[in-house]
């Protein structure tokens, strides 16, 4: 199934798999996702919605297997304090439910921050906007997609 970010790949001619898996409701981890597609839990990234005291919304993209570090979110992102949106937030924000929310395709076009060590993979895998499907594609491809800023914003879960 094509989704709304797959589409947005295919204008800007990137090339990506769509990898699908089966969703278990009682799981919906990025442990458990990156077991399902194959693939370390270093390369899978989850993305996160945040809300910034001076700047808004923005969405921090970080592995599988680490948590967002809030306090460097808000250095990257000139904010003085930053956290997470509670969960009912972010389908309305976004058009995504848990599980299935990507920086690509988003109601609104949010700034994105992005855990540096997405540039030591040649590949890494991210939601392609709804549960049981993960985009895989080279991390500079989804870099200039999403018009990322990188930085050091998550820490060991």
């Amino acid at each position: 199934m094509k989704t709304n970010s797959a589409r947005i790949l295919d204008s800007l001619g990137i090339q990506y798999e769509l990898r699908d898996y089966v969703v278990d409701e009682e799981d919906l981890s990025a442990e458990s996702v990156a077991r399902k597609v194959g693939l370390p839990p270093e390369q899978v990234f989850k993305t996160l919605v945040c809300r910034g005291d001076k700047n808004g919304v923005c969405m921090a993209v970080v592995p599988a297997d680490a948590a967002l570090d809030l306090k460097a979110l808000a250095r990257l992102s000139g904010d003085k304090s930053i956290d997470t949106v509670a969960l009912k937030e972010v389908q309305p924000l976004t058009g995504y439910i848990r599980g299935g929310v990507t920086a690509l395709g988003a109601k609104k076009d949010f700034p994105v921050y992005v855990e540096e060590t997405i540039e030591l993979f040649d590949i890494v895998s991210v939601s392609a906007g709804v549960r049981g499907t993960q985009l895989i594609l080279a991390p500079g491809d989804y870099l200039r997609a999403t018009k990322a800023k990188v930085g050091a914003i998550s820490r060991s879960a």
